[in-house]
């Protein structure tokens, strides 16, 4: 389910989020990039969106911290285009301190 969630664009994996998410999903496939990438960037459109992908980060400090890996988020706006219609998503970049 993930697996169609994800994106290889640019130089970062992207995860979409969606208020329907699992957040214990949506952390399991963010720790699984980062300890394979070493960051990415997760995506949300709609408070509920957004609301499930801040879950999600905190769930993963706690997956990555046993490997010594202490996470920072980087919140920005960025527009994306969803059926012609230009919308405005939350997108958090996710680094190691």
């Amino acid at each position: 389910m993930m697996e169609e969630l994800i994106e290889k664009g640019g130089s970062m994996t992207l995860l979409k989020v969606s208020s329907k998410s699992s957040p214990t999903a949506v952390a399991g496939a963010l720790a699984g990039v980062l300890r394979r990438e070493g960051e990415a960037e997760v995506q949300a459109i709609g408070a509920g969106a957004v609301n499930q992908a801040v879950k999600a980060i905190a769930i993963c400090r706690g997956y990555v911290a046993p490997n010594g890996i202490d996470l920072v988020c980087i919140p920005a706006f960025a527009d994306v285009e969803i059926n012609g219609d230009q919308r405005t998503a939350i997108k958090f970049i996710i680094q190691p301190r």
